[in-house]
């Protein structure tokens, strides 16, 4: 049995495993031949893993995130009891076997889980690190207590859209795209995904059933908003979303958060906004009174002609 023989049968039975590290969201989002794992195991037991994508451009070879995958990184399974101290000894000598089993590669870059905080030996490795930010609701069954924590203006937003729209569930991927398509061609942008791919990812969280798509209209059906949600054992995670940009005053989009964390408590623990470095995009989620989490890119660049483009641009700037 290969890594990734193993490595499918411990996502079967390791609920820890965030959803985006998990096989078959590799197989999806990467495909089935366009991935790999690195494995850490210490007798018939795995204590740790780290699935990385490899892409190729050119003649060079990297690693790097797959398209609408938040975090990567390495999923460690503690000893029980281990004392703080057994730790952080644990995750040196775990992070350093990882490395040390990391593909030839011209460069690497991963985001990490916002629960992995010791990223020194990667330092050690001449690895570097940014730090990006998401937000996290967590305890969400008092829905009364969560809702008195939002900021006033999304509260009030969404009494104003529970007035104007009425908030269902659908399982079209194409209406669901044709919204997000207007949100980017409203800012000018091309959408940094296609329809293939999330009809891949929608097919693969209906067979797990870890998905749900919330639509808002109003009494002439016209849809102002729709966001998609996916969720694990840990946590659901506001994927993407769109919105009529003739309809954006409605509060629809703020509803239709509210009634995907309520839905959220029924299958989980958490909800996670999964952040962005965007002014707009970070002021709505932190709204919501999340808890502001900070989590790793870390990243290596091995290759000469990487390191000279890099420099060469940041020279120009």
């Amino acid at each position: 049995m290969n890594n990734k023989d193993k490595y499918r049968e411990l996502c079967k039975v390791e609920p820890m495993i965030p959803i985006f590290s998990k096989d078959w969201w590799l197989d999806a989002v990467a495909g089935e031949e366009n991935w790999d794992v690195v494995l850490i195991e210490k007798g018939d037991d795995i204590v740790a893993s780290l699935p990385y994508v490899i892409k190729k451009k050119f003649f060079l070879r990297y690693i790097s995130m797959p398209k609408l995958t938040q975090t990567a990184g390495i999923w460690m399974k503690y000893p029980d009891g281990q004392k703080y101290a057994n730790k952080i000894s644990f995750e040196r000598e775990v992070c350093k076997e990882i490395i040390e089993k990391l593909p030839s590669v011209d460069a690497f870059s991963q985001n990490f889980h916002y629960s992995f905080t010791n990223w020194l030996p990667f330092y050690w490795e001449g690895f570097n690190q940014t730090t990006f930010y998401t937000y996290i609701l967590e305890n969400l069954k008092d829905h009364q207590k969560l809702f008195t924590q939002f900021k006033e203006n999304i509260r009030r937003e969404i009494r104003k859209a529970e007035k104007k729209v009425k908030v269902y569930n659908s399982d079209s991927i194409e209406d669901f795209f044709l919204m997000v398509k207007k949100t980017f061609d409203r800012q000018n942008q091309p959408i940094p995904y296609d329809l293939e791919l999330l009809r891949k990812i929608d097919a693969a969280c209906t067979k797990e059933k870890c998905r749900k798509i919330f639509f808002a209209a109003d009494e002439g059906n016209q849809v102002h908003s729709a966001i998609f949600i996916i969720w694990d054992s840990q946590s659901a995670y506001y994927l993407m979303g769109g919105g009529d940009p003739e309809l954006r005053n409605s509060g629809a989009t703020s509803l239709l958060m509210w009634e995907a964390i309520k839905f959220s408590s029924t299958v989980t623990a958490n909800f996670n906004f999964e952040g962005s470095m965007i002014q707009s995009i970070e002021r709505f989620f932190s709204a919501f009174g999340a808890i502001q989490k900070p989590y790793f890119h870390i990243s290596k660049t091995n290759s000469a002609v990487i390191k000279i483009h890099t420099a060469w641009k940041e020279l120009l700037k």
